[in-house]
């Protein structure tokens, strides 16, 4: 993927505040402190489109940003952290909902698992709702940086194991080497190629 332009949208929390669904959609979502902003920063190859903080669950709405024009990333709120109070925290799991099975222009859904952690009960409800809802979904596992290569089977088994998922369903990123970033890309492009207008190619 070649970046040529990124740009901040908006942020927003209901429907009627979303920006108009007029290309396609990338969404990122995962528990807090999972490293979503490092990785979209990554992808992008930007250090600070997305705010990083080291006080987790500071992603608060639903930040829109546009790429090359051409589509938007959409980095969603984390969810599974109590440092934010109880009102707000209520309010992220029907936002994230209401985006996820009204936005007509989703064409994927990064969700996020953290190498070091077993998969919680919101992450498996999240891909569990993902399945049904038929939602193409791309399992990424952050931080692999964290971890020596010889560790990562283990560390992997409880994950594979709780998500009922195959390994190669996986990609292993790290926003320190940029492991996986390629593999990311591809599979995005993978989505988004046939939404594609055609018509474009030289000699057509």
């Amino acid at each position: 993927m070649i970046i040529r332009s990124t740009r901040f949208i908006k942020s927003a929390a209901s429907p009627p505040t979303w920006p108009p669904a007029d290309v396609p959609e990338v969404a990122f979502v995962g528990r807090s402190n999972v490293g979503k902003s490092s990785l979209i920063n990554t992808l992008v190859r930007r250090r600070n489109l997305v705010r990083t903080s080291r006080t987790p669950g500071r992603t608060q709405l639903i930040n829109f940003f546009a790429i090359n024009e051409d589509f938007n990333l959409v980095d969603l709120p984390g969810y599974g952290f109590a440092q934010v109070p109880l009102k707000l925290r209520q309010s992220w799991g029907p936002m994230v909902r209401a985006y996820l099975a009204q936005r007509p222009t989703l064409r994927v859904v990064v969700l996020l698992f953290d190498l070091r952690r077993v998969p919680s009960g919101e992450d498996l409800q999240l891909l569990d709702w993902l399945e049904e809802a038929d939602i193409p979904t791309i399992p990424v596992i952050t931080k692999a940086d964290k971890v020596g290569r010889a560790q990562r089977v283990r560390q992997m088994k409880p994950i594979l194991a709780e998500t009922g998922l195959p390994a190669d369903a996986f990609t292993l990123f790290s926003a320190v080497t940029r492991e996986g970033m390629e593999e990311i890309w591809a599979r995005i492009e993978a989505v988004l190629e046939p939404m594609a207008p055609k018509g474009d190619d030289a000699g057509g």
